[in-house]
């Protein structure tokens, strides 16, 4: 089982297909995990690619299980937040020695693409925004609530967490705003080539897309990309867009 021992950190991931490097980051929130990617055995299919298998054709792809989900763990302080998981992100690239690269996240994995494009653009080759991640006007304390189950859950299994702790890590990811990771004001100037498939529910909200649509600096925009019948056309704008951004 491969897996990247950094820090505090174990970090499992995988690896398929050969080219230059795509980096996933799965759906899931703060339970991401490469499995998320896979259609459920016997369960309805996704409304999205597999992209471990359509990517593999064309690049090595990477997928991981974040920190303290799936097969990955790591300790929690109080510091922690968007800026950890990203260290975990870089470190995985250096481990196997990928200095460029491209992103593609879904859900959290969204604002994952993000952060990495605010804190080293000059290493993001490009990022694909599936789903979004955002403050619903509606439903504002929809992501704080769920860090309180997942909280839970995890002290059930470590009763060795320290309660303080996980309420400042909970802050640092859900206390802010848009998107929690960076600002709309680092958004507008993004220098990263992106792609937006839009999000329309609770957790990935149209609002959000439409502000990211407006204004990612020269964003393609998929509108049409949910469910068995734009599989296709999901794959192919998608690769067509790496194509494009990926160095000679």
């Amino acid at each position: 089982m491969p897996v990247l021992r950094h820090e505090d950190a174990e970090i499992y991931y995988e690896e398929y297909g050969q080219g230059f490097p795509v980096l996933l980051f799965a759906p899931g929130g703060m339970r991401s995990r490469s499995e998320m990617w896979h259609s459920p055995p016997g369960g309805p299919p996704r409304s999205w690619n597999d992209w471990t298998e359509a990517l593999a054709g064309q690049y090595r792809v990477v997928a991981m299980d974040q920190r303290n989900a799936g097969r990955s763990r790591a300790g929690i302080t109080a510091d922690d937040g968007w800026h950890t998981y990203a260290a975990d992100h870089l470190a995985l690239m250096d481990h196997l020695g990928h200095q460029r690269f491209h992103t593609l996240g879904g859900c959290i994995g969204a604002s994952f693409c993000l952060k990495l494009c605010e804190m080293v653009p000059r290493r993001v080759a490009s990022a694909v925004l599936q789903n979004p991640i955002g403050v619903h006007p509606d439903f504002p304390e929809y992501f704080p609530e769920g860090f309180v189950e997942w909280t839970a859950e995890q002290r059930a299994v470590r009763p060795e967490l320290d309660e303080a702790a996980m309420r400042s890590f909970g802050r640092n990811m859900w206390g802010g705003e848009f998107v929690f990771c960076v600002s709309r004001d680092f958004v507008r100037r993004c220098p990263v080539p992106t792609m937006l498939l839009p999000g329309s529910d609770k957790p990935h909200p149209a609002t959000t897309a439409a502000e990211l649509a407006v204004l990612l600096p020269g964003v393609e925009v998929l509108q049409d990309w949910k469910g068995p019948e734009h599989l296709e056309a999901q794959r192919g704008a998608v690769l067509a867009f790496l194509e494009k951004h990926t160095p000679r």
